[in-house]
């Protein structure tokens, strides 16, 4: 059964909320006519339909109930169970988001158990930021739960955050917990956990289109899953895992590791049975080939490989994201004898969260 296994294309999820933009839809070179407020492609999620092969017309959830472990891999199965347990994206922030926060999995499973969501760690990868482009992340110093309330009774919560500025080709980690919000003037590519849980803390007043109403706030939520102090990591320096530079570890924790990877010929691999990969093209175009067929890529997709592929390989002038659910010791080992030390190793491979 396993052996009727492919890579997955499949049909991405257009998002056009307040703050979106035109910015991503022309990267993405979107048929006309384009969305005006794009603000999220969700490139693979578990409802997402498969748009090429046999399975065309199912949705990965139901693909990963159908095969389990042979699409998921054994490591995910043992943590989540027949599940696809990520969703990576593209956002466009035309105009800043909310300020907000996302529950870890102890609250979603009980808390939100009803929405079928996980807890919300995630991690930015930035594919462009103008010139003075920060990002809110955590808070500038330690506050009470109450100090905090009361700032954002007051409307002056933004005095309490702090703002990291960041570039082209940063990436940052965004724990479960971690007040946050994605400024204007960014583009970027983020991989989570399968969850839309967000909290929004502060939105700056603004109404939403359609009802014209102030939106949504959610504090009662948000403050008892928040937390309120400076996030322990800003930018992450990247682990480079191969000498010649071709392939760096942007980040690894539990629920996720992502990788860049730059491919100007051949690059040859194999999945491993305990998870599943997402490859995700952000510049170039390639050809992805396996023991049973090829696809065509080109940037701005995103391609499901179930765990028991085995053998795959990319032939083209590429740039690539690549995610999988990680062995973190296993990780550690092999960024050990590429030559990182101890310390080094766990800024970026982080076992405590």
């Amino acid at each position: 059964m396993a052996d009727s296994l492919y890579p997955l294309l499949s049909a991405r999820k257009l998002v056009e909320p307040i703050w979106g933009g035109t910015t991503l839809a022309t990267w993405l070179d979107l048929p006309e006519p384009r969305p005006t407020r794009l603000g999220e492609t969700w490139q693979v999620f578990d409802t997402n339909l498969v748009t090429n092969g046999p399975f065309a017309g199912q949705s990965l959830a139901t693909l990963a109930m159908a095969y389990g472990t042979a699409l998921v891999g054994t490591r995910t199965t043992l943590s989540y169970g027949a599940d696809l347990p990520l969703l990576a994206k593209f956002l466009d922030a035309n105009d800043r988001l909310s300020i907000q926060v996302h529950p870890d999995d102890a609250y979603a499973h009980t808390i939100e158990a009803h929405t079928g969501y996980h807890g919300k760690t995630e991690a930015w990868y930035i594919l462009a930021a103008k010139p003075g482009a920060t990002v809110t992340y955590g808070l500038s110093r330690a506050c009470s739960r109450e100090e905090f309330a009361a700032a954002v009774a007051a409307g002056t919560v933004e005095t309490l955050m702090h703002q990291q500025p960041v570039t082209t080709g940063a990436t940052i980690f965004v724990p479960a917990g971690t007040l946050h919000a994605i400024n204007a003037g960014i583009m970027l590519f983020e991989i989570q956990q399968k969850s839309d849980l967000t909290y929004r803390v502060y939105d700056y007043n603004r109404r939403d289109a359609q009802t014209g109403q102030l939106r949504e706030l959610h504090l009662a939520k948000a403050f008892d899953v928040s937390l309120f102090a400076p996030a322990p990591r800003g930018v992450l320096t990247p682990l480079a895992l191969a000498a010649d530079g071709t392939r760096d570890l942007l980040v690894a924790c539990s629920q996720f590791a992502l990788e860049r990877q730059q491919i100007t010929s051949v690059m040859r691999h194999s999945t491993d049975p305990a998870s599943f990969e997402i490859l995700t093209l952000i510049d170039g175009a390639g050809r992805l080939t396996w023991n049973a067929g090829g696809l065509d890529l080109h940037r701005g997709d995103s391609v499901l490989l179930p765990a028991t592929l085995g053998d795959w390989a990319i032939e083209g002038d590429v740039t690539l994201l690549r995610t999988y659910v990680p062995d973190l010791h296993a990780l550690a080992n092999e960024a050990c004898l590429a030559g990182h030390a101890p310390d080094r190793i766990a800024e970026t491979i982080i076992v405590d969260q």
